[in-house]
């Protein structure tokens, strides 16, 4: 139950679930891709970011000067199945279709040496 208990804490930050829809969506992102999408700063999305990491949500690479985020797949039935119903439930909501679209609109309009 200890193990439940801390992957739904970790799911309780709206930040955190933006992020995770946002890469529901996407193979991999870049740190700035998420904050120029959520408008927050660098700090806290790295302090976020790092929380889904050390849950084992998400992965991590480096190129140059960036950070790459990208989803690890589940390592249980539990997350999996969760995880399956919230990219479910999220898909029908108006705001994570907003947050899609703004996400599409940053990537098309973004500096392409940002992130590099």
């Amino acid at each position: 139950m200890k193990e439940a208990a801390s992957f739904f804490k970790v799911l309780s930050d709206e930040a955190r679930l933006q992020m995770l829809w946002l890469l529901f969506n996407r193979p991999e992102l870049c740190v700035c891709d998420i904050t120029a999408v959520l408008e927050i700063t660098q700090s806290k999305a790295s302090r976020h970011l790092r929380t889904l990491y050390n849950a084992g949500l998400v992965s991590d690479r480096r190129s140059k000067l960036w950070i790459y985020y990208s989803l690890r797949p589940a390592a249980d039935d539990f997350t999996r199945a969760f995880l399956e119903t919230l990219r479910a439930n999220l898909a029908v909501r108006k705001d994570a279709t907003g947050l899609m679209d703004k996400l599409e609109a940053w990537l098309a309009q973004k500096d392409q040496t940002t992130c590099k």
